[in-house]
């Protein structure tokens, strides 16, 4: 079945890419549209910034100046460059950063910057002592997906009164329990252990589609969510 056959290829009408038309939208739609892109791909961008030798500081002013200049490229783009958003975003910054960045002012109202403190507190709990300044970007990128997704997964939770049952099985959505867990787990949420067996596989299904969902917003088919599936994979256990 080609990509344009595949019933899911509906999902790609609200890519990523449509952040374009927001940002070229509304005053309103445009501030959402660039608070989005600040708050998705800050970390990424700051992570492959630190790793090219910048100091902390001087690391956070370049992110936001160069978050500034995608937003402005963007705003003024009369139609979406197409392809997978990580890889154009990646080879933007790797642009910029052999460019004039230092002739440039701050001068867009980007959304209050994440602190230097957590960034790099991130960075040394995520990141490889010896990643270079891509697979700083790429696994930053792949760790914002998943984060991205387990969010909405908690938030599912909370609506529908199982917030409690997620938090005990997030630890196993991608490992198995240790023998005795479930039982365990079992009396401390008045369950019965075959209930924690049944809970664990829909939340990692539904981990799963999610997570497929937060790459689907950053492609534009079915044949590069495919790529980028495995692009996360790789960036994540270089091994796989």
């Amino acid at each position: 079945m080609s990509p344009a056959e595949d019933p899911s290829f509906a999902d790609f009408t609200r890519t990523r890419w449509s952040m374009v038309r927001q940002l070229q939208g509304t005053n309103a739609d445009a501030r959402n549209a660039l608070t989005e892109l600040a708050v998705r791909y800050w970390y990424p961008v700051y992570a492959c910034v630190r790793r090219c030798g910048h100091p902390q500081e001087i690391a956070q002013d370049i992110t936001q100046l160069f978050l500034q200049q995608v937003a402005a490229d963007l705003r003024s783009s009369r139609s979406a460059p197409l392809g997978r958003f990580r890889e154009w975003l990646l080879a933007r910054l790797n642009a910029f950063l052999a460019g004039e960045w230092r002739e440039l002012t701050v001068a867009e109202c980007l959304p209050e910057a994440p602190p230097v403190a957590e960034l790099e507190a991130r960075s040394r709990c995520e990141l490889g002592l010896d990643d270079s300044p891509e697979q700083a970007f790429r696994r930053s990128f792949a760790l914002e997906v998943l984060s991205r997704g387990l969010k909405r997964l908690r938030a599912e939770a909370r609506q529908t009164g199982h917030a409690d049952m997620c938090e005990a099985l997030e630890p196993f959505l991608t490992h198995e329990p240790l023998p005795g867990q479930y039982d365990e787990l079992g009396r401390e949420l008045a369950v019965r252990p075959l209930t924690l067996v049944v809970a664990l596989k829909r939340l990692r299904q539904r981990f799963r589609e999610l997570v497929r969902d937060e790459l689907a917003d950053t492609v534009a088919s079915a044949d590069e969510l495919t790529a980028e599936r495995q692009a996360l994979l790789t960036a994540l256990d270089p091994g796989h």
